[in-house]
């Protein structure tokens, strides 16, 4: 397995598929050299391997010319991950690279912006979300709490009291009436995407723009756990699921009727 250690940046290959729309990078370090968004209403297993096709091919590269592979490691769409996850496993082994895993809640708060406080909240079905709270300087995003599969309410008894929060991903624009009529009813102003100040101080709740290229936010998160030395095996990457898949959940309902 290479890895780097003359201090020159990884080229890096990321994709996110833990959300409906999905996105793949291409980048060297912080430098993007091609990014590509997936059709929302296409399932990833379409055009995933076509999107890192194009990218590859947008700067001359070559699979074995990947120094570093990352993926979003969930919570997300259930079928979604185990595509993202088994493709960048079968890259890493092909060519002996290391990967990592980005929990995809980090890369929702990462892409927000800097914050000492941001709730990212993704979409995860029967009108629930999955839920986690962060700070975020730069590149460095600092879980706060863990991740759970709540109801909005639950959402509001959890954060509801903090004064100053950023609220980010597409599970908070989902239930943008939810949260506003929260902040109302406690006393604090709400506001959109162009109120938080350029170092991520926020007065009341803010509602962060919506980011549907995640994989930006993979890389720059994979090359901070790369250079810290822990990249992993593709044997050693896990999927982060937070709650059980709707046939496990049938299957233990009839377990426990029968």
């Amino acid at each position: 397995m290479r890895v780097i250690t003359n201090g020159s940046a990884p080229l890096i290959l990321a994709i996110e598929t833990a959300t409906r729309a999905g996105s793949v990078i291409l980048a060297r370090g912080p430098v993007t050299l091609c990014q590509l968004t997936s059709d929302s209403d296409t399932s990833h297993s379409t055009d995933l391997i076509a999107n890192v096709r194009a990218a590859l091919g947008s700067a001359s590269a070559k699979l074995n010319d990947i120094d570093l592979f990352a993926a979003a490691s969930g919570p997300g769409s259930f079928t979604g991950l185990r595509i993202g996850l088994a493709t960048i496993k079968s890259f890493a082994v092909s060519v002996g690279r290391p990967c990592v895993g980005v929990p995809t809640l980090a890369a929702i708060a990462h892409a927000a912006g800097a914050s000492d406080r941001t709730a990212a909240l993704l979409p995860a079905g029967r009108g629930e979300v999955f839920a986690q709270l962060f700070s975020v300087a730069g590149d460095n995003v600092r879980k706060l709490d863990e991740a759970m599969y709540l109801s909005p309410k639950a959402v509001l008894a959890r954060y509801g009291d903090l004064k100053s929060l950023i609220w980010a991903g597409a599970g908070a624009h989902v239930n943008l009436e939810v949260l506003r009529a929260g902040a109302e009813g406690k006393g604090i102003s709400f506001a959109g995407p162009d109120s938080a100040n350029s170092n991520g101080r926020v007065k009341g709740w803010t509602l962060a723009r919506r980011c549907d290229e995640l994989a930006s936010s993979i890389a720059a998160l994979a090359v901070v756990e790369y250079e810290g030395g822990r990249a992993v095996g593709a044997d050693e990457l896990r999927a982060i699921y937070v709650r059980p898949s709707d046939a496990e959940i049938k299957e233990r309902w009839q377990q426990e009727k029968s």
